[in-house]
């Protein structure tokens, strides 16, 4: 074989096994990687991967009664965002398998119309799995006015099946920009 017909065996192997990179990649960013996130987020209950459910079905579980924990509640505003963003209360206590419904309310502090969207977390991680929502207005974007203030409800329980070491469960929501001057302003 001559030098050039090593050389060009050896461009060949090099852009196949490049090729084979791109497709391993393709398939780890398409595929893999949004089913490693959504099991991350179902497993911690980051990003707003809540498990809804049904105020009926939330209406089936039974209540334990023989204990209590204690649920805070906190707020964040993008500094992106010219709101101001609160929980009503800063923490209730209810019994495990309990419905309550808890209200935060924004207020729009700029000169025009903006749109937000609110990420929520909770701690302790371990409790995330066990906190269900049955409405919340992280759901979906919201739309304020100029100078409007809207109460915004969140429709919660814990599952009795939280263990028994964790006594106090925090809400926290985080708003951010939503709408087209997001990534101006």
């Amino acid at each position: 074989m001559s030098q050039q017909q090593d050389l060009r065996a050896a461009n060949k192997r090099v852009v196949r096994k490049i090729l084979l990179i791109v497709v391993g990649m393709f398939a780890f960013g398409y595929v893999a990687l949004p089913q490693l996130y959504n099991l991350i987020c179902d497993s911690f209950g980051l990003n707003g991967q809540a498990e809804q459910v049904s105020k009926a079905a939330a209406g089936e579980v039974k209540v334990d009664k023989s204990r209590t924990v204690t649920v805070a509640f906190s707020s964040i505003v993008n500094s992106r965002l010219p709101w101001g963003f609160e929980p009503q209360v800063k923490e209730i206590q209810l019994h495990p398998g309990e419905l309550k419904k808890v209200n935060y309310i924004a207020r729009n502090l700029s000169g025009s119309d903006v749109v937000g969207q609110a990420i929520y977390s909770v701690t302790p991680v371990e409790a995330a799995r066990y906190f269900k929502k049955t409405e919340c207005f992280c759901y979906t974007q919201q739309t304020l006015k100029s100078g409007e203030s809207k109460d915004m409800p969140v429709l919660f329980m814990l599952e009795p099946d939280l263990p028994e070491n964790i006594k106090t469960v925090t809400l926290s929501y985080t708003f951010f920009r939503a709408d087209k001057y997001a990534k101006s302003n």
